[in-house]
């Protein structure tokens, strides 16, 4: 059976509608629009209008065909249960806006709201890399580090929808700063965690006298992004390499509480980790070696994301899939 369903995905520069059908197990992306959200300058109710004009123009070229239910991907902190979008930091003025129900009484649908990580979770267990997993961990790995965890075949979101805060967790009494906390998993395994211990390092370095040179030119801290860090120990330069190392060292250590305690299928890693996998996986193999039990560890396939750029984009139309399956049961 083919069904249509339609996507918002809201984030605070950029927000889109997507418009996708579900074949069998597959979803076909089929048309995407996207707006200036500028959170902060136009209301949330503005740009709430905006997303409707744009969706009802988008279904209007599919010759009035409806969608079966919207999916909507926010981050958070949401109340996924009761549809509300409570004062997500990256979307100021976006206080209790009862973003399901706004949905619902416009285009006569079921509409479902889940945070982020939950969303992409969602979406890389049914169209991408943990597809076919009954246990399965999402890792964010971007300016955050957070987790959607699938658990005995379904999304666990905990007592108050907020299981996954993985990026919370403690790592080390000193280091970068994540999640408000210092040495915090989000800390050492996030772009701007990976940029706090470079500059720190980069600091060191210079207390002892010594420069970091990069094409030529004495590097400043704020130069230091998780993309130039990249390219720069790609081409062997033995400080980038470090920065990598200490982070691999941190993922290993999480991965491993997470293989510890939840046993699952199959661990896949989003974001940073997808496009530097290289510059990870040796070193965090061989911390969850030692740190992990080696019959969880010896199950756990450890994969990047597969869907890339159009995560936002499955993750949206996954959360209506999800939300008309958990309301067919």
């Amino acid at each position: 059976m083919e069904r249509l369903y339609m996507g918002l995905d809201i984030g605070g520069s950029k927000s889109a509608v997507v418009l996708g059908r579900e074949r069998g197990a597959e979803i076909e992306l089929l048309k995407r629009e996207a707006i200036e959200t500028e959170a902060g300058r136009r209301t949330a109710g503005e740009c709430i209008e905006a997303l409707i004009r744009l969706s009802e123009e988008m279904l209007s070229s599919f010759g009035g065909q409806r969608p079966c239910a919207v999916g909507i991907s926010c981050g958070g902190p949401l109340d996924s249960g009761a549809g509300i979008i409570l004062s997500p930091p990256n979307l100021p003025g976006w206080d209790q806006i009862a973003i399901c129900e706004i949905m619902t009484k416009h285009f006569r649908l079921p509409a479902f709201l889940q945070n982020d990580a939950n969303a992409c979770a969602l979406a890389e267990w049914r169209f991408g890399a943990g597809r076919g997993a009954d246990n399965m961990i999402f890792l964010t790995f971007g300016t955050g580090m957070g987790a959607g965890l699938i658990l005995n075949g379904r999304l666990y979101e905990g007592s108050s929808g907020m299981a996954g805060e993985i990026g919370h967790i403690r790592m080390s009494e000193y280091g970068p700063v994540g999640y408000g906390k210092e040495g915090s998993f989000e800390g050492f395994c996030s772009g701007g965690g990976i940029s706090e211990m470079a500059g720190t390092l980069l600091l060191e370095r210079r207390q002892r006298g010594e420069r970091l040179l990069w094409e030529g030119r004495e590097l400043r801290a704020e130069e230091l992004s998780a993309k130039l860090l990249a390219k720069a120990a790609r081409l062997g330069d033995p400080f980038a390499r470090s920065v990598f190392r200490r982070s691999a060292l941190m993922l290993g250590r999480g991965l491993s509480i997470l293989i510890d305690l939840l046993n699952p299928d199959i661990i896949v890693i989003g974001s940073i980790y997808e496009r530097c996998e290289d510059l990870f996986s040796e070193e965090m193999r061989r911390v969850i070696s030692e740190e992990a039990l080696s019959g969880p560890a010896g199950i756990c396939g450890i994969r990047a994301a597969e869907l890339g750029d159009r995560i936002g984009d499955y993750a949206a139309l996954s959360v209506a899939v999800d939300g008309m399956m958990r309301e067919m049961r």
